[in-house]
């Protein structure tokens, strides 16, 4: 809408840390009624962007302007008076605290100088039901809420600031397929009402089916703006990453029938999650677990590495009985096990530590030699995995919070690397990283299981299940519903067994 006063100017905007340029002179207009998708890599200055435009962070130069005003945020409060609102990546909300007590923390209904706690629940239920949750108690414990479900308050709780610029980083990242769609709503309905969005994710699908405009960055500078359709996807692509994509997907061998069963396991069952599935992992072998999300996968990758209490059934590795005590016993296993979680802000890191410790975390009796530690042997084996993995930092003093997110998932990998594991089970591990970054992911996977690992990987994208993977078990129900492999491994098929339709009904 180039006839309307913009919602968000930035004009000539810098961030220089020590050395580094996050955003070099970046020009940039967001207009009401619109939404403008922010695409690049991890590193390209998309979450400095979003942090200045908020009020998080301050421009080395440059100068903002909201709605024709000139604005100099000193904090996130400050942006939030002003109608610039973002949902981060990172959840704000406080697990230990109810959801209605989330939703109002910053201004909440008062009577005779105390907190109304009945309109506090009764808006909480109002906001909740706005944005198609209404099955989410307001009295519920964050804590006790499934990520996605988490997601979704946190939108609820941007909305109740009635934004005029609403940011949303990554904000479908851990939602289920039906949290997505009412995002969609949500999103679709805000422009409707001339709010203006901002949306910054790596699903290029998404972007094709919301955005009106976009902006690419790479190296911390605009490339260029541009309304959707004007450019192809793989045009796209090449911008945010500079140079040609030859291929997505690294190639498969042929199966070995043959090779060793690493991980094997026999009739586990937990409650309604896990129901009798039994399956085999092949060393050398990269194996999906696909469905819609909430069929079990998770609980079943935390089963296998005994994180779950009360589990029946059987695991073997490499014909061994594995007990299913805890993580120590499955790190100890003949071939070590490794999980790689979900959620690499709460589960994979320790954001305020820094990167070396991170990255040792997990391995740190490695170089325990007697009474004594070994820094030096740690710090070589460290550097020695940052080269190898790409990981790109300033120092390894520094926080792992500072990192990229791509770069923070490395570190979650580097960490899991380094206790040299035979088998390795991966919870969505591309999850809110950018293209470039995927395909190292991928490549990674590949050349451990070519040098023998056995890998087991839930992927909430199908496309790359079918990419990545030998075979995919669907599941259904906490099931274990059909295998795939070869020309059947493709999209159609994951899809209709997900959704647990039959040759009859499609018949019928």
């Amino acid at each position: 809408m180039p006839d309307a006063l913009p919602i968000l100017e930035m004009k000539h905007v810098s961030k220089r840390y020590g050395g580094i340029a996050a955003l070099n002179e970046v020009d940039f207009v967001a207009y009401p009624g619109e939404i403008h998708a922010i695409l690049g890599e991890n590193g390209a200055g998309k979450s400095t962007l979003i942090k200045i435009a908020a009020g998080v962070t301050d421009p080395s130069e440059g100068e903002l302007y909201v709605e024709g005003k000139r604005v100099d945020f000193r904090n996130p409060t400050e942006a939030m008076a002003a109608g610039v609102v973002c949902v981060f990546q990172e959840l704000s909300l406080l697990p230990d605290l109810t959801v209605a007590d989330n939703l109002s923390i910053v201004a909440p209904p008062m009577r005779a100088g105390l907190i109304d706690a009945g309109a506090q629940r009764e808006r909480a239920r109002r906001l909740l039901a706005e944005i198609g949750c209404d099955d989410i108690h307001p009295l519920e414990l964050v804590r006790n809420l499934p990520l996605s479900r988490r997601q979704m308050v946190e939108i609820a709780k941007a909305l109740a600031k009635r934004p005029k610029l609403l940011i949303l980083d990554e904000a479908t990242s851990a939602l289920t397929a039906a949290d997505v769609e009412r995002v969609y709503t949500i999103i679709r309905r805000l422009r409707s009402e001339g709010v203006s969005i901002l949306y910054v994710s790596h699903r290029m699908h998404e972007i094709a089916a919301l955005a009106d405009c976009a902006t690419v960055f790479r190296n911390g500078r605009r490339i260029e703006t541009f309304r959707i359709g004007e450019r192809s996807m793989s045009a796209i692509v090449q911008m945010m990453i500079g140079r040609e994509m030859t291929h997505h997907y690294p190639d498969k061998p042929p199966a070995n029938p043959g090779a060793p069963v690493a991980l094997s396991a026999r009739n586990l069952s937990w409650g309604q999650q896990l129901r009798d599935i039994s399956l085999d992992v092949r060393k050398g072998e990269i194996v999906g677990l696909g469905g819609l999300d909430g069929q079990g996968q998770r609980s079943l990758l935390f089963a296998l590495f005994g994180v779950l209490k009360g589990v029946s059934g059987s695991v073997d590795v490499l014909g061994k009985p594995l007990r299913l005590s805890g993580p120590r016993s499955a790190m100890r296993a003949q071939l070590p096990i490794a999980l790689i979680p979900e959620d690499r802000k709460t589960e994979g890191l320790m954001l305020p530590m820094n990167i070396r410790d991170n990255i040792s975390l997990a391995s740190l009796s490695k170089f325990q030699k007697g009474l004594r530690f070994d820094r030096n042997s740690e710090h070589t084996a460290v550097e020695k995995i940052i080269k190898g993995l790409n990981i790109k930092i300033t120092e390894l003093a520094a926080a792992v919070s500072t990192l990229s997110g791509g770069n923070q998932q490395k570190v979650v990998l580097a960490k899991w690397l380094m206790t040299h594991p035979g088998i390795i089970l991966l919870n969505d591990p591309t999850r809110g990283i950018d293209v470039g970054t995927k395909q190292e992911v991928y490549r990674l996977l590949r050349d451990l299981a070519d040098s023998g690992v056995a890998v087991l990987f839930y992927s909430t994208d199908y496309a790359e299940l079918i990419g990545c993977c030998d075979r995919v078990l669907v599941m259904y129900d906490g099931r274990v519903t059909r295998e795939l492999a070869g020309l059947e491994l493709n999209e159609r098929n994951i899809i209709e067994t997900a959704l647990n339709v039959n040759d009859k009904e499609q018949a019928a």
